[in-house]
């Protein structure tokens, strides 16, 4: 079964705990607790303040119908004071929510962008479950949302079973007993206003539940829908110079066309069980208006209540419906709240499969590297490499040779340890810096500066950063070196792996892996920067895979690749 596949109703809430547990006690759980009490506290105090209305309405309606000026201006005065204090309350329910909601998705977004990034777990992802797509939009956006729809809906469960409990009592003494004879057998039921209350509320979220049921998985489609739009144009961005030389701007219009496509049938979906839902809510929640009056009319007109008393019924069973109608009104906001626990169940679940996969870590060694029957497959089991055996030590270099699909790249990423389809011995001195360059540079964002370091710290020589551009036929871009920039787009493939390799030189690590880092240069660039490697390489170890002759030039050795297992190691 597939990682990304979305989990049972049934496992719902224990889902929800598994997500938000780690937050709750964490280092900040003081915090979060000492907020959602305060929350609390204040949600309870506007159910208090709604138990106070609803006697107000008794004292002003019956001022109007018995014409009392000085209780109708008590009233209202009344009213004042009691409306500001619920302002007051509200106000602040609201902030502390909002405060409580802010720590707990800096914190979250920490968590699951840590678990990501942590031990390249998300490159390993992309090998391991290509179904669960988009953890740029499931940390960015999902968390939030998670968040969000959590407190929103747990908080207003919390309101809505006090205020049933608060209001239930009054309703019930209000209401009185409903006495009518059935055939001949006198029945009375007491508080029968709480009867019908329940009665309307639950056929009101049965109706509900079975009208609403599909939106769960059509939420669930259109948040991967949206992203997956989102990431093609990305794409276009981020590959916009060789999209426009192939010429391929209306392949991926076409593309993008197509994503969208996915997003707006989906919504055409969402919006016609939406309009289903909201004709039967819309409905059943207008009734709920009028409906108490209606029931409670016969007492009024038998003059066993006055008019403040009817009032108060109606707001009472008002606020008991309310109360019960909770899955009724809150029911899409519940469908994307669940649709949101799949996705991020899911993208732990795939974090969790990724930690799982094995890995060569690297042994302390006292010196240099060295590697025994190590063994290279590609993820279908196919044999790369085998029984790999290969001794370095400081000043030592290698040249990794063979066609495409022998396994030079893939022998470089199980040396690194990100490659979890590798079986053997790995030793590598320990308090050692290791640089990998691969074919096609990484240039983060930032400053020119940051990239010439990274991932090292910033250095501010100049004059060494200088004297290197101008070597590497760089000059022009002394004057931006601290400018903040695109470099990846700004930059030519050439220019690029010029860049990385002058980071080599500045890093100056214990070793370095270079895959086809020269490929985009000619070769009298090749051959300067190549010299200025390796010269700075000659206290380490260098390693390089690529197909030029010229490149043995710099290597003391050489590993020939074959595939299908086979390999040959001989000194040039």
């Amino acid at each position: 079964m597939s990682a990304a596949k979305a989990p049972t109703v049934r496992h719902l809430f224990r889902n929800f705990w598994r997500i938000a547990k780690p937050y709750w006690v964490s280092e900040d759980k003081l915090h979060a607790w000492g907020l959602l009490a305060l929350i609390i506290s204040l949600s309870l105090g506007l159910v208090y303040m709604n138990v106070q209305f609803n006697k107000w309405n008794n004292d002003f309606y019956n001022s109007l119908q018995d014409y009392n000026l000085p209780a109708f201006k008590a009233a209202i005065i009344k009213f004042g004071y009691l409306a500001a204090a619920y302002i007051v309350i509200a106000v602040h329910a609201i902030w502390f929510q909002q405060m409580l909601e802010i720590r707990w998705r800096k914190w979250a977004t920490a968590h699951f962008t840590r678990r990501w990034i942590h031990d390249n777990t998300f490159y390993r992802m992309q090998l391991t479950d290509k179904d669960t797509d988009n953890p740029d939009q499931r940390i960015a956006e999902d968390v939030d949302q998670f968040i969000s729809y959590s407190l929103s809906l747990s908080l207003g469960l919390m309101r809505s079973i006090v205020t049933l409990v608060s209001f239930i009592g009054i309703l019930w003494t209000l209401s009185g007993p409903l006495s009518f004879v059935l055939g001949n057998t006198p029945v009375t039921i007491p508080g029968y206003m709480v009867w019908v209350a329940i009665l309307y509320a639950a056929v009101g979220t049965g109706i509900t539940l079975w009208l609403g049921r599909p939106l769960v998985g059509l939420n669930f489609m259109q948040q991967r829908y949206e992203a997956d739009f989102r990431f093609g144009l990305v794409r276009v961005r981020e590959n916009a110079e060789s999209i426009a030389l192939y010429a391929g701007a209306k392949d991926e219009q076409e593309r993008l066309g197509y994503r969208f496509l996915n997003v707006v049938n989906n919504f055409w979906s969402l919006m016609s069980m939406n309009k289903r839902l909201t004709w039967f809510t819309s409905f059943w929640g207008q009734l709920a208006i009028i409906f108490p009056l209606i029931i409670a009319a016969p007492r009024f007109f038998a003059k066993e209540i006055q008019l403040g008393g009817l009032m108060q019924i109606n707001s009472a069973f008002g606020k008991v419906y309310d109360s019960l109608e909770f899955i009724i009104g809150s029911f899409s906001t519940l469908a994307k709240w669940k649709a949101v626990i799949d996705r991020l169940t899911t993208f732990e679940k795939s974090i969790e499969v990724a930690d799982q996969l094995p890995r060569i870590t690297p042994q302390p060694i006292k010196q240099g590297m060295q590697v025994s029957d190590l063994s290279v497959s590609k993820p279908t089991g196919e044999v790369l490499l085998a029984k790999l055996n290969l001794g370095l030590n400081a000043g030592d270099t290698l040249l990794i040779r063979g066609k495409s699909g022998s396994g030079k790249s893939t022998l470089l990423r199980s040396l690194a340890g990100i490659w979890p389809y590798a079986q053997g011995y790995l030793g590598m001195q320990s308090n050692t810096r290791s640089l990998f360059l691969s074919q096609k540079p990484y240039m983060p964002l930032g400053s020119l500066r940051a990239a010439l370091y990274y991932p090292n710290d910033v250095e501010q020589d100049d004059g060494q950063i200088a004297e290197l551009l101008m070597m590497a036929g760089l000059a022009h871009l002394l004057p931006r070196l601290d400018e903040i920039d695109a470099w990846s787009h700004v930059l030519s493939l050439g220019e690029q792996q010029r860049i990385a390799l002058l980071r080599a030189i500045l890093v100056k690590p214990d070793f370095l892996f270079m895959d086809e880092s020269t490929s985009a240069l000619d070769a009298d660039g090749e051959a300067v920067l190549y010299q200025a490697v390796r010269e700075a390489m000659k206290d380490g170890v260098m390693i390089s895979v690529g197909h030029r002759v010229g490149l043995t030039e710099y290597h003391a050795q050489v590993l020939d690749c074959y595939g299908s297992g086979q390999w040959a190691l001989n000194s040039l």
